[in-house]
């Protein structure tokens, strides 16, 4: 068990930086700067990192697939838990925790979250796009190689 936990942290090591890096950043308080005058600059900035951070997610699969020659290592269902909805419940619930456990210092606002699924939605629908079109690739390649 401990032999598979390491792997997944040495595979995945970008993707579970960038976790971190969402959850010190949703209980630090930021500085006021000229960006706050922008409408709906806290909207996208959460679109940006889930999305971001589901984006690493697939770049990161790809490159174990890509090594795997095209082979599926991870079944569907584990990959719709791992990038789909782990990310958009962590969101839910760090939205939750701003709102109940920072005495005021966050807020927890339901479009954030909202903010948070679109980015992790639009960062799948690309990752599945583009991880269908190198599994192509790479099944059509090791098919020629097989004909030589």
């Amino acid at each position: 068990m401990c032999r598979i936990i390491c792997s997944f942290f040495r595979r995945y090591a970008f993707t579970l930086i960038c976790v971190a890096l969402i959850l010190a950043l949703s209980f630090f308080s930021p500085p006021h700067t000229a960006l706050d005058n922008v409408a709906m600059i806290d909207k996208w900035t959460h679109l940006l990192m889930y999305g971001g951070t589901v984006g690493v997610f697939w770049i990161e699969y790809w490159r174990q697939y890509y090594n795997w020659g095209g082979e599926r290592k991870w079944s569907a269902l584990w990959l719709v838990t791992i990038a789909l909805i782990t990310p958009i419940v962590l969101g839910g619930v760090i939205e939750l925790a701003q709102a109940y456990c920072t005495n005021g210092r966050r807020s927890g606002e339901w479009l954030d979250w909202v903010a948070d699924s679109l980015g992790v939605l639009l960062a799948n629908a690309c990752g599945i796009t583009i991880c269908r079109w190198i599994v192509k690739k790479a099944i059509r390649r090791k098919m020629a190689r097989t004909r030589r």
